[in-house]
């Protein structure tokens, strides 16, 4: 009997996601703020890509980056809202072995995809602050889609190999996966075989990707905290610094939750399941809704034109 179910499992034609496990009875509930974000985060980044696409005068490299933030939050809370709204709402917990991985491989590549283009925006403040004289030189439109390519790139080949070490494990103890998503450690738990390997590697990505951007992000703004603080009047130091602030809230967006998860999915053992699974689910669907309201809200360019657009409609 044991070795047909382990025959039965190695191979699993599905996974069965069992949602946030303690919480089924409120599952409905948990989705009214979920679907809300989603909803937020769909309306605002497309208004962010409407807005820039309409005003040529947001034609600059700032503003592409903030595009491909768009982009980037839109595909990641897209890759695991709809299934989840199916899991609370019709209790179709059913997934394809090869869907599981391509939300796997979605989720981790748009994330390490999102922390580079934090990158790519810390230097382009970087180069306007320190270096405004060789900004239009420095940051042409080729070296912006070269940047952008080289973000894509590098997230896509980083994140392949956790998605084929998981591939090629057995899967001989159940189909169950007691989360929300196909989270990769959620899932490579499952298999009957040493995983150490995939595990190991991914805390090399998160260490030497993410931890490599947190790392460039912070020198770059060393650098330009102290371009500002030689500024000679109080009024043009906050004036640059209001030019950085939408940037830092966004990062801080980002790191602060995905961390947090990053290291309690390894290391918090005493902590209820469902309380990681709901922070696993609010680091990838916070982000994508806040950024366009803090980039709407702080930016003067993005919120003349938003306040001109409705003007424009209401009159």
């Amino acid at each position: 009997m044991s070795d047909s179910n382990t025959t039965d499992f190695t191979n699993p034609s599905t996974f069965i996601l069992l949602g946030i496990p303690g919480l089924e009875a409120a599952h409905i509930w948990i989705s009214i703020p979920f679907c809300t974000m989603y909803a937020i985060a769909v309306l605002g980044n497309f208004t962010i890509l409407f807005i820039v696409k309409r005003e040529p005068s947001l034609h600059r490299p700032m503003y592409y980056f903030l595009c491909m933030l768009a982009v980037t939050d839109l595909v990641l809370s897209t890759s695991i809202l709809p299934k989840m709204l199916s899991i609370f709402w019709f209790n179709t917990r059913e997934i394809d072995f090869g869907a599981c991985l391509s939300q796997m491989y979605f989720t981790g590549c748009f994330l390490v995809m999102e922390s580079g283009i934090f990158v790519a925006m810390a230097l382009d403040r970087y180069v306007a602050i320190c270096n405004p004289l060789r900004y239009s030189t420095t940051l042409t439109n080729h070296m912006v889609v070269k940047i952008g390519l080289a973000v894509v790139l590098r997230s896509c080949i980083f994140v392949l190999p956790c998605i084929l070490l998981a591939r090629r494990w057995p899967y001989c103890r159940t189909n169950i996966i007691p989360h929300s998503y196909c989270e990769h450690i959620a899932v490579v738990k499952l298999a009957c075989a040493d995983i150490r390997i995939s595990s190991y590697y991914g805390l090399f990505v998160l260490l030497s990707v993410i931890g490599l951007d947190v790392i460039f992000i912070a020198v770059s703004y060393i650098q330009i905290l102290r371009a500002i603080f030689s500024l000679p009047t109080k009024e043009a130091r906050l004036k640059t610094f209001g030019t950085c602030s939408s940037h830092l809230c966004v990062i801080l967006a980002f790191y602060i939750p995905a961390l947090f998860s990053s290291l309690m999915c390894r290391f918090g053992h005493t902590v209820p399941l469902h309380f990681h699974i709901l922070i696993a689910n609010m680091y990838l669907l916070l982000p994508p809704m806040l950024n366009p309201i803090i980039y709407g809200v702080r930016t003067k360019q993005i919120r003349d034109r938003l306040l001109r657009l409705f003007t424009y409609k209401g009159s």
